[in-house]
């Protein structure tokens, strides 16, 4: 895992610019701890950023191949989980390698099949190419968008960079965001290509961005379509489990310590299992690491999303999978820091409003950290299988809108109404949410003969692969390579997600239960408490003395009367939100003063211009 970034101008010499490069470059060293280069020649310039995982010594980038025609050189952030084979396969093509690395043998293939190398691969990835045979710069993001990829197109090239600080380091670009920016921060939707900062796009998940004189081409070379699914279920179970067994014995190589995250929930603890059960086999454990925070066990209350803490369930996994396990237990201190916070906000470069779910994501990954490099996540498996409560809730299900923003305004409340009443007019939430789930339900292929029911669950399973699940993917991986650590997401792979799919409604809930495919087709290696448990999201705290940081730090913030976020966020509101006794504060006004303590510390840390014209 590493990050990278890039500068191509046709219209300059960049070995001038080699100052800026680094600084560019420089941005993503938290992605890539371990190593550092650049190169430059003409009119391209690519950095990189390394953490070590596969061949240490031997996987430095930039990489370069020397052809008659001049250097193809390559900046690669990810892993391709099928390297063994396609190095195989290209060494019987002529192809000889120097290195053990995974990023030689992309490169390579490259060589071989151009840009269509996107198709062989499996794995999560974003690379860019540069072809000086052909002046050219080819950008490749894989096919789930595990791996973030960011580009702004210039009059005379473009920058690239695995984060949108690659990109703001440079110093024509200065961050700017219009309403339509402003939409996205608050709409929890991940509108494809946006990117927040004007100007600014996302190569989009299985798509090539390729750059020449002529200017940018893109060509998507996967995306989910609808098959007839012909299996039966036995069959169907089965095919999943041999799914996850190879996916799992893929994403265990590593020259570097591996473990698990492990919530007690059905995805992870089936992932943890899976992968305890094949390093048993090596006569190796799999450690697994859990979050927790201090008395949430013991005094735990069951609410509409939760109705039980993961801790006794982890446990429950980690004796029966025999893992070396480690809770890693955190107080309400830690997630209120407002140094944690800016850490989080400067990885993600843009404030999301998770709160104290980033926090403890950042906290537990920064823990885990100090014991391995590699983690193994049950998260997708939601989105895949369907595991949320809206697949299952009727008002959700006809809504005609994001399912998940039904179960948001039931169980969160709205957190907009924080917004100055200006603001909220120019925004118009609303119809920026309708426009984008008209457009992404346009996308979804009726399969011929598909009952009225299972086409509505087509689309519902569609959004969350689209959509949503890219908002968590993003948020994990810039959670844990702000601390480089690499977090691999084996429930991701295309061909799971491909099959999983097409496979009817009717069968994905055969027993009426969620993600019944899933809890079936790893039954054996589960325990029955994780068998019979009922969903539960990813944990927050209860700790009462959260929501009294919050309010302080809010306080402090209203010191500020000059500050640029009451050019968005209303003083009243946060006036009257200080001031309620803590068992009143209601998850909606908790979030408001989470997102609005967010807001101000990216205005301070990134000095926006917002433009609501």
């Amino acid at each position: 895992m590493c990050g990278i970034a890039g500068w191509v101008a046709y219209q300059r010499d960049l070995r001038s610019e080699q100052a800026t490069v680094d600084a560019m470059t420089q941005t993503m060293s938290c992605r890539g701890p371990d190593d550092t280069g650049t190169w430059v020649q003409g009119p391209a310039a690519l950095g990189h950023r390394r953490l070590a995982i596969i061949d240490l010594p031997g996987g430095r980038q930039p990489m370069t191949v020397d052809t008659d025609d001049g250097p193809v050189v390559m900046v690669y952030s990810g892993e391709a989980y099928n390297f063994t084979e396609l190095r195989k396969e290209l060494a019987s093509r002529g192809h000889r390698f120097v290195t053990d690395s995974d990023t030689e043998v992309v490169l390579h293939g490259y060589l071989e099949w151009g840009e269509a190398v996107a198709e062989r691969l499996n794995g999560m990835y974003a690379f860019a190419i540069w072809d000086s045979r052909e002046q050219k710069l080819v950008m490749i993001r894989d096919r789930m968008g595990i791996k973030p990829f960011y580009y702004y197109a210039t009059d005379d090239g473009v920058l690239f960079g695995s984060e949108p600080k690659a990109i703001l380091a440079n110093p024509q670009i200065s961050p700017t965001v219009t309403l339509d920016g402003l939409r996205e921060l608050f709409a929890f939707v991940k509108t494809p290509g946006h990117a927040v900062y004007d100007g600014m796009r996302e190569v989009e998940p299985g798509t090539v961005v390729t750059l020449t004189r002529n200017g940018l081409r893109t060509r998507v070379y996967w995306a989910l379509e609808t098959r007839r699914h012909t299996d039966d279920q036995d069959t169907s179970i089965a095919h999943v489990r041999s799914l996850l067994d190879d996916i799992v014995r893929r994403q265990l190589v590593a020259d570097v310590p591996r473990c698990t995250l492990l919530s007690g929930g059905l995805d992870s603890s089936a992932m943890t299992a899976l992968a305890a059960q094949q390093l048993a086999a090596e006569d190796k454990t799999v450690r697994s690491f859990a979050v927790d925070f201090v008395g949430q066990t013991e005094n735990f209350t069951p609410d509409a999303l939760r109705d039980t803490p993961d801790t006794p369930f982890v446990h429950d996994v980690a004796r029966a999978s025999g893992t070396e396990h480690q809770d890693i237990v955190l107080n309400s201190d830690q997630l209120a820091d407002p140094e944690v916070r800016s850490k989080m906000i400067r990885a993600r470069d843009m404030p999301m409003g998770f709160g104290d779910m980033d926090a403890s994501l950042y906290l537990l990954f920064k823990a885990i950290r100090e014991h391995s490099t590699v983690a193994l996540s049950g998260e997708s498996a939601d989105e895949v299988f369907g595991g949320y409560k809206q697949f299952f809730d009727p008002k959700a299900r006809e809504a005609d809108t994001f399912p998940w923003l039904v179960q948001f305004a039931e169980h969160f409340g709205d957190d907009g109404n924080i917004l100055t009443d200006s603001v909220t007019k120019a925004m118009d939430l609303g119809s920026y949410i309708q426009d984008s789930y008209d457009t992404a339900i346009a996308d979804v292929q009726r399969l011929d003969g598909e009952s009225d029911f299972e086409y509505r669950m087509r689309k519902i399973c569609y959004l969350h692969l689209t959509r949503f699940v890219r908002v968590l993917l993003d948020r994990k991986d810039r959670a844990s390579m702000a601390v480089g650590l690499e977090v691999r997401v084996p429930f991701c792979d295309h061909r799971l997600v491909e099959y999983v799919y097409n496979t009817p409604w009717t069968l994905k809930s055969f027993d009426g239960r969620e993600k019944s495919l899933l809890r079936e087709a790893t039954a054996d290696v589960l325990p029955k408490s994780v068998y019979d448990r009922v969903k539960s999201p990813y944990p927050s705290t209860q700790d009462p003395k959260y929501a009294i940081a919050l309010q302080g730090h809010i306080k402090d913030l209203l010191a500020k009367p000059s500050h640029p976020v009451f050019d968005l966020v209303s003083r009243d509101w946060l006036q009257r939100a200080v001031k309620v006794d803590v068992p009143q504060i209601t998850q909606a006004s908790r979030r408001g003063l989470e997102r609005t303590l967010d807001l101000a510390l990216w205005m301070d840390m990134y000095s926006p211009t917002i433009t609501l014209s």
